[in-house]
């Protein structure tokens, strides 16, 4: 009897498998009865008899009761948006964005009458343009997610006011600049970042409003922070126009963007379906004002040594890096990269007109002028190469 009953358990127990193995292909579609196998009853009371502290399975259900497919749950697949031509192509466009700059960088060196139907008046409103195609991208919500982060803010200053002056003074000297040079070198260092840099953030994919704060702040600071390195560092005072600087931060930075937010919360909608069209014309704009600025300091630019070009360079480009790599351990991606980009790109043109303002000396604007071509080219190569790196998903 003993062993009739090991039998039995046995084909019980493949049974079970047998079942278990249905019921879970078979769960979404059909519904089991509560009916019992009166062998699967009795195998499992005489297993216990036979074993009284082993855990033996519930017998499972024997009979289907009926398909019911209406009851399955509906497996929802996410749907696959589509991206039109037009967003292509403009992601393309942005792309070539150290191309474009270059290009009009040296038909500005030496066809430097190409852009001289644009009026330096028409720098404002080029800025604007720019700073409004950034702005429509934005929500108050970011802001008030930048504004919780205040050590960031401090970081960038420092970058931007201590970091940069220093590395410019210790390229010159180590170069072996001329003491005019040096200087000039040394109001790039001091001064504040660029608004370019807020559409080379966005193209990198990193955090515009981040950008903006950033340079709002550094550009306010310009008002007593370039002065003071300037006599700290070089001995000279360099008298900066506070109202004016105020006034023309609100003018570029502050306007454009509050306009753009304020389009994106009322009409959203129609900011979506503009938006793949905004880095077209941010590239654009900064495109322009790349041309014009260096075509008014073309021929410092072409009578500027190579010494010089590398100090320029060097100093956008060792900004950037350090600036990078030195936040890295302590902050995710998309803060290292918009970091990186707004310690690398500088105000060149702001430090062309106080050089020309201030300093008797012509050889102290030529750095700025140089220092515009480097800015440009650096600042997009940035942005191209963050867009081409992955983001982390905790990052983005």
């Amino acid at each position: 009897p003993c062993f009739v009953h090991h039998i039995k358990m046995l084909r019980a127990l493949v049974c079970v498998a047998l079942l278990e193995g249905c019921s879970a292909l078979a769960a979404p579609h059909f519904t089991l009865t509560k009916i019992r196998s009166p062998l699967l009853t009795h195998c499992s009371q005489c297993l216990h008899s036979h074993h009284p502290t082993a855990r033996w399975p519930r017998a499972p259900h024997m009979a289907v009761e009926q398909i019911n497919t209406s009851e399955a749950p509906a497996v929802s697949t996410p749907p696959v948006e589509k991206r039109s031509a037009f967003s292509t192509f403009s992601d393309f466009f942005s792309t070539l964005f150290p191309l474009w700059t270059l290009i009009v960088a040296l038909v500005g060196v030496f066809v430097p009458a190409s852009f001289a139907a644009i009026p330096t008046s028409a720098f404002t409103g080029l800025l604007s343009i720019l700073m409004l195609s950034m702005g429509i991208t934005l929500s108050l919500d970011d802001f008030k997610r930048v504004l919780t982060r205040p050590t960031v803010m401090v970081v960038g200053f420092l970058g931007c006011y201590v970091f940069m002056p220093l590395l410019a003074l210790l390229l010159s000297r180590g170069l072996g600049l001329s003491p005019a040079l040096t200087a000039g070198m040394v109001l790039v260092g001091s001064i504040n970042g660029g608004q370019a840099s807020n559409l080379c953030t966005y193209i990198a994919r990193g955090d515009v409003a981040l950008s903006v704060m950033m340079t709002t702040v550094t550009t306010l600071g310009a008002i007593f922070m370039t002065p003071i390195i300037c006599q700290l560092l070089l001995g000279t005072l360099v008298p900066v126009d506070a109202v004016g600087v105020a006034i023309s931060t609100i003018q570029v930075v502050l306007l454009p963007i509050i306009v753009g937010m304020l389009t994106n919360a009322n009409f959203p909608q129609t900011v979506k379906k503009i938006e793949p069209i905004t880095p077209i014309v941010g590239v654009l704009s900064t495109c322009i004002l790349v041309g014009s600025a260096v075509a008014q300091c073309s021929a410092p630019i072409l009578k500027a040594g190579v010494r010089l070009q590398a100090a320029a360079a060097l100093l956008h480009c060792i900004g950037g890096a350090v600036a990078y790599l030195g936040l890295k351990p302590f902050y995710g991606e998309t803060t290292c990269r918009t970091t990186a980009i707004e310690t690398s790109m500088k105000s060149s043109a702001f430090g062309f007109l106080l050089a020309k303002l201030h300093f008797s000396s012509f050889l102290v604007r030529v750095p700025s002028a140089v220092s515009v071509v480097w800015m440009a080219l650096v600042g997009s190569s940035l942005a191209v190469v963050f867009r081409a790196l992955p983001v982390p998903e905790e990052s983005s």
